[in-house]
């Protein structure tokens, strides 16, 4: 209840700041006039919104996840394992070319673990509790590596642009297109403004929202069919199988809080596979298996 709690607050904080930010700047009145809707003033606030949003949550992430399921950064290694641990790590953050990201442990039953971070260079990778627990040390360094390749690979990053660049055209379009049916529906042709409108635009952004997310979670199925790739060189194709192997077998729910799943090693389980930000578990090995040795 509490990550969920965090999670809401933090957004509504984040959309009452741009809403500030809006209204300060002038950008509201700049994107409407007497005659309707100013295109570019609305463009241009929708980017504000939008990118602006995802580029906030993209700063704030590695807080998030420490807060969210409450992350122990582990500034100093405090027993073998650790010690391990951020052996690997280094070993595979200098293969990839990229800063020693932090290093954290979440006492989680499940399988998993997730990478974070506004830059390359200034990364967080988590670890569960349960992971370390249920995974010999080949696959943990597997997993280390998929996740490192996330970070490598600028996933996050990437992932916060498509996601601004997807907000924006979808509060965009819904009140491009809510203006145009108020009016149609009202037969104004100053049209919007009215509680009509407001509905339509909620609506629209509901459904135009929906469709971005297919967008989202296609590219985030791919990347992780690069992350398991890089999981594979950095530690070895074997392990890297081995690893998803032993997820493929773990039924349990993931702990880990919306904001974040797409990050993780596993993901969602249980809902439509267009939704799902990761691939079947027997596709990524099939993909691996395919790959020359």
């Amino acid at each position: 209840m509490l990550r969920i709690i965090l999670f809401i607050a933090t957004n509504l904080a984040v959309m009452v700041l741009l809403t500030i930010v809006v209204k300060v700047t002038g950008l509201d009145v700049y994107a409407y006039n007497r005659n309707g809707i100013n295109l570019q003033g609305l463009l241009i606030m929708a980017a504000v919104m939008g990118m602006g949003g995802s580029f906030i949550s993209l700063a704030m992430s590695k807080w998030i996840a420490k807060a969210s399921v409450g992350a122990q950064v582990i500034a100093e290694p405090r027993n073998p394992t650790e010690t391990w641990l951020f052996q690997t790590v280094r070993h595979h953050a200098e293969k990839a070319g990229i800063g020693m990201p932090e290093i954290a442990i979440y006492d989680a039953p499940e399988m998993n673990a997730f990478a974070t971070g506004a830059s390359k260079n200034h990364a967080l990778v988590a670890v569960s509790t349960g992971l370390l627990q249920s995974m010999d040390r080949p696959q943990v360094e597997a997993v280390l590596g998929h996740e490192i390749t996330h970070v490598a690979n600028g996933d996050m990053v990437t992932m916060a642009l498509i996601q601004g660049v997807l907000n924006t055209f979808v509060i965009f379009f819904a009140r491009v297109l809510g203006t145009l049916i108020d009016r149609a529906i009202s037969g104004n042709r100053e049209g919007g403004g009215g509680f009509a409108y407001f509905g339509i635009v909620i609506v629209l952004q509901i459904a135009l929202g929906f469709l971005a997310s297919l967008i989202v979670m296609a590219f985030s199925r791919w990347r992780e069919f690069r992350a398991d790739a890089g999981g594979a060189r950095l530690a070895g194709r074997d392990s890297m199988i081995s690893a998803l192997q032993r997820l493929g077998g773990e039924d349990g729910q993931s702990t880990l809080p919306k904001a974040m799943q797409a990050f993780g090693i596993t993901g969602e389980r249980g809902i439509a596979s267009l939704l799902r930000s990761h691939p079947p578990i027997p596709d990524r090995i099939a993909a691996l298996r395919e790959q020359t040795a």
